[in-house]
C-alpha cells in the first residue's frame, strides 16, 4: 500500500488487515508488525492508525458490532413475522459458515483480552447489553402476553446459547456443524414456546 494511496482505501486496506490477523492467526497474533504485513504496508502506517494493540482489538470489535448490526437489521426488515424475525436474528449469531465463524473468533479474542483490560470490557459490555435489548425487543413482540421478567430471562438464555454454540462451532466446527446448531436453536426457541 503506497503512501500516496487514498484515506478511505488505506482505511479499509488496514480495516480487513486487523480482521483477517485476527480471525486467522489468532488473539497471539495479533500485532501491528502481522496487521502491517496483512496490508502489504508499513508498521508505521499501521501505527499511526492504531498505535497499540488496543486500538487493534478495539477496532475488530467495533467492525463486528457494526457489520453485525447492519445484518440484523436487514434480517428483521425482511421477516414476515416477530417469531421469524427473532429466529433469523440468533441464527446470524451462530457459526454456521465463514463469514460468521470468523466473526465468532473475532470476539472470542476481543472477549478474552477484554478480561484484562477495563477499557475493553466496557466495550464488550456496552454491546453485549444492546444484543440483550434487542432479543428483549423481539421476544416481547413474538410473545406480546409474556411478563417482563420472563421476556429478560428468555433474552439472556438464548443469547446465552447461540453465543456458546457459535463458541465450541468456531473452535470445533465438525463437532457443532451448522444443521446441528441450527437444530440446537430451533429446539431451544420451541421449549420456550417461541418457535
Amino acid at each position: 500500500m503506497s503512501r500516496t494511496a487514498d484515506r478511505p482505501a488505506q482505511q479499509e486496506a488496514l480495516s480487513r488487515a486487523v480482521w483477517d490477523v485476527l480471525a486467522h492467526e489468532g488473539l497471539e497474533r495479533l500485532t501491528v508488525r502481522a496487521v502491517a504485513a496483512a496490508a502489504g504496508c508499513t508498521t508505521g502506517l499501521v501505527m499511526h492508525r492504531f498505535p497499540n494493540r488496543r486500538a487493534l482489538l478495539r477496532h475488530a470489535r467495533e467492525l463486528l458490532h457494526e457489520t453485525s448490526r447492519r445484518r440484523v437489521e436487514a434480517l428483521e426488515a425482511a421477516a414476515g413475522s416477530p417469531r421469524e424475525a427473532l429466529r433469523a436474528v440468533l441464527r446470524q449469531g451462530l457459526a454456521i459458515d465463514e463469514e460468521t465463524i470468523n466473526g465468532s473468533v473475532v470476539w472470542i479474542g476481543f472477549l478474552a483480552a477484554a478480561f484484562a483490560d477495563d477499557e475493553l470490557i466496557e466495550i464488550h459490555r456496552g454491546n453485549n447489553r444492546l444484543w440483550r435489548e434487542r432479543l428483549e425487543r423481539l421476544i416481547g413482540a413474538a410473545a406480546p402476553e409474556w411478563p417482563a421478567a420472563r421476556v429478560s430471562v428468555a433474552a439472556l438464555a438464548l443469547g446465552a446459547m447461540v453465543e456458546g454454540a457459535a463458541a465450541f462451532a468456531a473452535a470445533d466446527p465438525a463437532a457443532y456443524p451448522a444443521d446441528a446448531q441450527e437444530r440446537m436453536l430451533d429446539a431451544t426457541l420451541a421449549s420456550y414456546g417461541l418457535a
